[in-house]
């Protein structure tokens, strides 16, 4: 059998065992006034607890999916010390890469960002989560330039960071199609038909400085000289002319279709004669002399709402660096934001309205503002204190319209909208003064089964009829958690409620001996007890340190050589 390829380290075959913990929602913080119905959501705490928490409700409903990860570089930051032990930070990582692979829908996308110096090791484990055949793209992202300081030491300078894109199942992903603004017009358009509404045969073609000079009432060395002056009048005409502007190509005989070459032959021996070719799923064809007639109209893309000449999307991003980033979403997160329209890109690619889009290493709230924009569902998660002091006044900004930053007026942005703040609850399990463990004293009744049910796999939805059914399971199964000690008369009460085919768990503190063989349809089992093989509890956080983004240069701030 031959080797399989995969990153080992040290520890990987001691899998974390991460604590189903419930969320809490502090009302005091949420927000939604404008929207009760929202189902957003804003996790203060841990990432991997909060991913868990999630997993039994959210498996296979998350389309988009975007972190920003620690890059464990060895270094401190202001906020954060990202300096972690290789082994350390990959198990950290995959605990949270393979709850999240369970989140994504089977045409979701995860994109991870990334440095050069972790790439590889990333890379490793992500063929190894999702799969190297749901590998997507590479997308190398231009996030800085080589100015200032950075620009004196020999060597190469990096201006560039990466995007990896995978997908849950190849074979359903169906990305949306993206252009890009390359600005400046191509002047290999360089015709113009006179009369576009006319039909095709008489269609009149002049050069496009000569059309340009009509319009203008010029002389074509006039038109010359203007337009060397001030070529956004050229490039004006053209967007408003554009059904008119055009070029001539010479199609690749050799593979095009036998109708098309047939058409090509014929176009050249009849010159100065306009044929086409009438198709049903493509543009029809038009020919001159052999050459095909190409439509500047079909050269412009609709980017951030306006049609502006465009190419289809590369790997290569290179046109997202933003002036004003320290701006954006009214937070200061010094050389830590993401770009809103780099999240844009991604989400836009990715997903439609109304799909759910997360982020687990939130930082100043970019993913969860630019969803909110673009009209997505959203959840982010953000472990530091950065969820009260920037993700939630940046959304609150969002909300009541005062953030005119960023992809706001690109995608009409009006305000509206809500969300609920969350709290990862603490550990349902604790240790007392005798080393025993017992019941979390903070947990009531109601969180209690609630909790009992996440770790068992049930929906706690309490029965307003019959007590006992508390959580609902699969095919009749129900989950019943009680703090009191179960004795025979008060299981057999229960029991003559029950009906045929119906299955019941019963979590209790203590019972009488033989109550748990009492009924092949009643399972009895002691809490803690039940529970303590199940996970690890009494874990605080599962901490990566940091959450320290790529360093995203302002093009406002100009960096002075030392």
């Amino acid at each position: 059998m031959a080797n399989k390829l995969e990153l080992t380290w040290y520890g990987k075959d001691e899998p974390i065992r991460v604590e189903p913990r419930l969320l809490i929602e502090d009302t005091a913080l949420s927000n939604i006034a404008a929207d009760p119905d929202t189902q957003n959501m804003l996790i203060h705490g841990d990432n991997l607890l909060a991913l868990k928490a999630l997993e039994s409700k959210f498996a296979g409903q998350v389309k988009c999916i975007y972190i920003d990860p620690p890059f464990n570089t060895g270094q401190a930051f202001e906020n954060y010390d990202d300096n972690l032990e290789m082994s350390i930070w990959l198990d950290l990582m995959r605990s949270r890469l393979q709850i999240i692979h369970t989140l994504l829908k089977d045409d979701g996308t995860l994109f991870v960002h990334i440095d050069d110096q972790n790439l590889p090791y990333l890379t490793l484990l992500l063929d190894e989560i999702f799969g190297k055949q749901n590998r997507l793209y590479l997308i190398t992202f231009k996030q800085g330039a080589a100015t200032g300081h950075k620009a004196i030491n020999p060597g190469c300078v990096t201006t560039t960071n990466f995007i990896l894109i995978y997908s849950k199942s190849k074979e359903h992903w169906h990305p949306n199609r993206l252009y890009t603004n390359r600005g400046s017009r191509d002047k290999r358009y360089g015709n113009f038909i006179t009369n576009i509404n006319d039909p095709f045969p008489s269609w009149n073609l002049i050069t496009l400085t000569e059309a340009f000079a009509e319009e203008r009432k010029l002389s074509i060395k006039e038109a010359r000289a203007f337009i060397k002056s001030y070529p956004e009048q050229m490039d004006q005409f053209v967007l408003e002319h554009c059904e008119s502007v055009i070029q001539l190509v010479n199609p690749d005989y050799n593979s095009v279709g036998a109708e098309t070459r047939a058409m090509i032959d014929e176009s050249r021996n009849k010159p100065n004669e306009i044929l086409r070719q009438v198709r049903d799923v493509y543009s029809d064809i038009y020919l001159l002399n052999g050459k095909r007639i190409i439509f500047y109209r079909d050269k412009l893309k609709k980017v951030d709402g306006e049609y502006v000449p465009g190419e289809p999307l590369t790997t290569l991003w290179d046109d997202l660096l933003s002036n004003n980033l320290h701006n954006e979403g009214g937070v200061n997160f010094p050389k830590g934001k993401k770009p809103e329209a780099l999240i844009k890109r991604c989400i836009e690619l990715s997903s439609d309205l109304g799909d759910i889009v997360l982020d687990s290493f939130l930082g100043s709230g970019t993913t969860a503002a630019v969803a909110h924009k673009m009209k997505r569902r959203w959840i982010g998660i953000e472990m530091g204190k950065q969820a009260y002091t920037h993700c939630k006044p940046r959304i609150d900004d969002a909300i009541a319209n005062n953030d005119a930053s960023g992809i706001t007026k690109s995608v009409d942005w009006q305000g509206g909208g809500g969300y609920h703040f969350y709290e990862v609850a603490p550990t349902l399990i604790n240790k007392d003064a005798f080393d025993e463990y017992v019941i979390n004293e903070d947990y009531d009744a109601n969180m209690l089964a609630a909790a009992v049910a996440l770790h068992e796999g049930f929906h706690y939805q309490p029965d307003g009829d019959l007590f006992w059914k508390q959580s609902v399971g699969n095919e009749n199964s129900y989950l019943f958690v009680t703090t009191r000690h179960l004795n025979s008369p008060y299981l057999d009460s229960i029991k003559d409620t029950m009906e045929e085919g119906e299955y019941l768990i019963i979590a209790c503190r203590s019972f009488d001996s033989g109550l748990d063989k009492a009924y092949d349809n009643i399972t009895v089992k002691k809490i803690p007890q039940m529970l303590l093989e199940r996970c690890e509890f009494g874990k605080a956080d599962y901490n990566l340190n940091i959450v320290h983004p790529p360093v995203y240069d302002d093009c406002d701030e100009e960096e002075e050589d030392v």
